[in-house]
């Protein structure tokens, strides 16, 4: 059973009024991005209406433009969060550094421990989670990347507390969810000891501990929890286990956290790749983006993926040369952002805070690769009429089968039935070819030796040479095209998915009777809309991987 106790609803802070040069809709299209972060990605356009308290044309405006962006897609009457909005917080992850520095840091310690290790980062009166690596047990606790949990139900709260001005105190005491007096007693400890533990706070069963990690100027950036069950230790036996090599690790990344400090006199990097940007936009035209479209909010957003790796913090000069937007337009954007705390400003220089990533990113982090591909299949079905899956390759014994994770089937009298689960022998299916062909030689050569090339049909290519010469072409052409080798009239035709690396991790496929196309049909008609999906897929992938594992099934 896993537990899932932390939370995306964020702490909340008194209300002020927002300064006159605020842009009203980027405010607005802010607060329908957190609806839908708060019900899960999803929700009906009249829900976000009473949610909002806005009107239901500036409700239509906003998701017509999130749309157009990439970071949502509708789905009849319902507003669904993509895997493109990720990209926000990801700026976020890359301009602080931890999940680049400390993460791999962090994954050591929980091999080390076999416990679930956390890092955390102070979101004003809370903690919220940036990075994690978790142990597969009956029992455990899953924070997803971006969850957020009150300062007084996890270790590092009484750790970051202790930094805390009164003017932070006053907003904790405000929305408290626990007596005060034990948390202020909690904190005194964590301060005198340099440690906290979470004795069964975040839920009955599970304890923790926590150490701050600490900048070069001494400041905590961070918090490293290990996490365990009572099954396994008490609070206390976990201090006794734990805290030497926890003690350890936190001395490794400071080290490693001081190695990756930017140097002063660098110049910031160069805005994110166009593929990863939301700005595509800029190049349609008023026409092409419609009335619906509106550019103050695409803008606003556009101002948050200026900062990331080597961008932590930015003048204002250099966010605009990073969005090519106007200087006004990007001074009232960061007014805006920071009045809603998703920038914070020292001086000259802004930053991004960690509730960029309350944007839907730990909803988002835990989709599969076949909830981020489905969509893009349903799509290629209203497009050929004919039913479109994703699968992914798998060994059982000495045979390479593919099974399928994603199936988007098509309504006709005489179709193809096949549902998710069903595997195929890789060597006779179009998506295995190109599965196969993904491969490294050397890997792709030992899997043939092995193959046994049984005859399915009549047209079933059981020669290993020539198979082996099917998939050297597959390679080099990006598609296969299987003619009733699998079954007497079926055809179909694939192509590669590749992850982040370039690997080929899954491939999608169009299925279809023989009598409904030709070959050449079939590549004429279905290749094109084929490779336009498995491109968004690889795009939205691309994202979404960037600092969370994504399942293939």
């Amino acid at each position: 059973m896993t537990s899932h106790a932390a939370t995306t609803t964020p702490p909340t802070s008194p209300p002020t009024a927002p300064p006159t040069e605020c842009v009203g809709p980027l405010v607005r299209g802010l607060a329908v991005l957190r609806e839908l972060a708060a019900a899960d990605g999803r929700r009906p356009l009249g829900e976000l209406v009473r949610a909002t308290g806005l009107a239901r044309s500036t409700v239509d405006r906003v998701v017509s433009t999130l749309a157009r962006t990439g970071y949502l897609r509708v789905d009849g009457r319902y507003a669904v969060l993509t895997p493109r909005l990720m990209e926000l917080g990801n700026a976020y992850l890359a301009a602080c550094r931890l999940p680049d520095a400390l993460g791999p840091l962090a994954d050591g310690l929980a091999d080390s421990l076999d416990e679930s290790v956390s890092i955390a980062v102070p979101d004003r009166d809370g903690l919220r989670f940036v990075h994690q690596a978790t142990r597969r047990r009956a029992m455990s606790l899953t924070f997803r990347i971006g969850d957020v949990l009150p300062a007084e139900r996890g270790a590092p709260g009484p750790l970051f507390a202790a930094d805390w001005t009164e003017d932070d105190w006053e907003r904790w005491r405000l929305r408290r969810n626990a007596d005060p007096v034990a948390f202020e007693r909690r904190t005194a400890t964590a301060r005198k000891q340099g440690w906290a533990l979470d004795d069964q706070l975040i839920e009955p069963g599970l304890v923790a501990i926590a150490m701050p990690v600490r900048d070069e100027r001494g400041r905590q950036v961070c918090a490293v929890s290990v996490v365990s069950h009572t099954s396994r230790h008490s609070a206390e036996s976990l201090r006794q286990a734990v805290l030497p090599r926890l003690r350890k690790a936190v001395t490794g990344m400071e080290q490693a956290l001081a190695a990756a400090a930017p140097a002063a006199d660098v110049p910031p990097a160069s805005p994110a790749p166009a593929a990863a940007s939301p700005a595509s936009w800029t190049r349609a035209s008023k026409q092409e983006l419609g009335p619906e479209f509106v550019e103050s909010l695409a803008r606003g957003l556009t101002v948050l993926t200026a900062f990331g790796e080597g961008r932590a913090e930015l003048p204002l000069t250099a966010v605009a040369e990073a969005t090519g937007l106007a200087r006004a337009t990007v001074r009232r954007s960061l007014i805006t952002l920071e009045h809603l705390e998703y920038v914070a400003s020292e001086g000259r220089l802004f930053r991004l805070t960690p509730r960029v990533l309350e944007l839907g990113f730990a909803h988002l982090s835990g989709l599969t690769l076949p909830q981020i591909a489905e969509p893009h299949l349903v799509e290629v079905v209203k497009r050929v009429h004919d039913s479109a899956s994703m699968a992914v390759l798998t060994a059982d014994g000495s045979q390479d089968d593919i099974q399928y994770v994603a199936r988007v089937p098509t309504v006709r009298i005489m179709s193809v039935n096949i549902t998710v689960g069903t595997r195929f022998p890789a060597y006779a299916t179009s998506m295995g070819r190109v599965l196969l062909a993904g491969l490294p030689a050397p890997e792709r050569a030992e899997r043939l030796s092995r193959a046994e090339l049984k005859p399915l049909t009549g047209h079933t290519v059981t020669s290993p040479d020539r198979l082996a010469g099917i998939l050297d072409q597959v390679a080099r052409e990006g598609y296969s095209l299987i003619d009733e080798e699998l079954e007497e009239g079926l055809r179909s035709i694939a192509v590669p998915v590749h992850d982040r690396a370039g690997r080929v991790v899954a491939a999608v496929n169009v299925s279809m009777h023989a009598s409904r196309r030709s070959a050449d049909e079939a590549r004429a008609e279905t290749l094109p809309p084929l490779r336009e999906a498995a491109r968004k897929i690889e795009n939205e992938l691309q994202v979404a991987a960037r600092y969370v594992r994504v399942p293939l099934a």
